[in-house]
């Protein structure tokens, strides 16, 4: 079955760590641009995060910037964000998404992706 699975949400308090994987099965993840996504409540879907495939360049919402980190590692076919210095309004459930293609700069919103995640809730609160 072809999917990807995402882990390592929960609850966290402000200022605190999470590292979310993105683990893709049944594919590999060589040649596909991975983005993150995330949805709180009654909010409009926001591309957080996107690394190409090819040379391993990312993009960060101004919104996260200075504090997630999109990576990669092949060999283990996936993908993390790691996030640090959280906030109350990083809380959301977080997807990942795969789109193919060796293009070498990323912008989540512009692709019709491949394969979606089921997605990991990531709730910040004290």
């Amino acid at each position: 079955q072809l999917q990807l699975v995402e882990s390592g949400g929960g609850l966290v308090q402000p200022g605190g760590s999470l590292r979310l994987s993105c683990a893709a099965s049944g594919f590999t993840l060589d040649y596909y641009l991975i983005a993150w996504f995330r949805q709180a409540p009654g909010k409009e879907r926001e591309g957080v995060s996107c690394i190409t495939s090819s040379d391993g360049s990312t993009y960060y919402a101004h919104s996260v910037k200075g504090r997630f980190t999109n990576s990669r590692d092949n060999a283990k076919n996936t993908v993390y964000l790691q996030m640090n210095s959280l906030k109350p309004e990083d809380t959301a459930v977080y997807y990942c998404a795969a789109y193919r293609t060796v293009q070498t700069v990323c912008v989540p919103a512009q692709y019709e992706y491949d394969y979606w995640g089921q997605g990991t809730q990531v709730t910040v609160s004290s």
